[in-house]
């Protein structure tokens, strides 16, 4: 049971960073004047980049920091503090807006979004969906992992193909969204995400502090979901 708990944690940390909801303006107005079958071919393009970016760095992470010498208390230390400065922007609105407005610009010149569709993909997959704090989250988790063998990575894989799939369904129902939801809801919705991430953020400092010192951080505060000593699952420590 706890390899499911870890599963949902992971899936949970990755859909807050990537945040393809709150992203839907974005991508409505990047795409604006793209029809209909352009639209759902760069949301499909994004959503594999997306899945293979993050499943090499799942595989990949933990030795690419044992090149640079990097401990993993120092790296949880160095993602908590990108993760809660991310959410603070998300929780200000402002993660997405300066996206937004780069976007706007080029909204009236539609043959131009045409001939360069499929350069979207670098400002959406890269620098807005996958940035240093999604990096950093899955190879923390990639090191959680490590520690259930082979159904650990089976289901970190499957987290980051759900958040995969859940990023492009979201971009093809862009429409519905925008129409359901509206642009307050959407609002709340990256505010929402933006607190949640905040806190992960705070709870994978807490652990990087606990890693590397000796009864600085209470371990209850480090890991206030690990295995309780009755062999009970519950979640597992980011």
């Amino acid at each position: 049971m706890i390899h499911w708990d870890f599963a949902v944690n992971f899936f949970v940390a990755l859909f807050a960073l990537l945040d393809p909801i709150g992203n839907v303006p974005v991508f409505l107005a990047s795409t604006a004047g793209a029809t209909s079958r352009e639209r759902v071919q760069i949301a499909f393009v994004i959503s594999l980049f997306v899945m293979g970016f993050l499943t090499f760095f799942y595989f990949s992470g933990l030795a690419v920091l044992a090149f640079f010498g990097i401990s993993l208390p120092a790296f949880r230390i160095a993602g908590g503090v990108i993760l809660f400065i991310l959410g603070l922007k998300m929780v200000n609105d402002d993660f997405t807006a300066g996206f937004a407005d780069a976007a706007e610009a080029g909204e009236g010149d539609s043959s131009y979004v045409r001939r360069h569709i499929e350069r979207l993909i670098v400002p959406f997959a890269m620098p807005l969906l996958i940035g240093p704090g999604a990096i950093s989250t899955v190879i923390i988790y990639a090191s959680q992992a490590r520690e259930y063998g082979l159904p650990g990575a089976a289901l970190g894989v499957g987290a980051i193909v759900a958040v995969s799939v859940a990023t492009l369904l979201s971009f093809l129902a862009t429409p519905l969204i925008s129409r359901v939801v509206g642009k307050i809801g959407l609002s709340v919705i990256v505010r929402v995400l933006g607190l949640i991430l905040c806190a992960m953020a705070v709870q994978f400092l807490l652990a990087g502090i606990a890693d590397s010192t000796h009864g600085l951080i209470r371990p209850e505060a480090a890991a206030p979901y690990a295995a309780t000593s009755s062999g009970s699952a519950v979640p597992a420590k980011p």
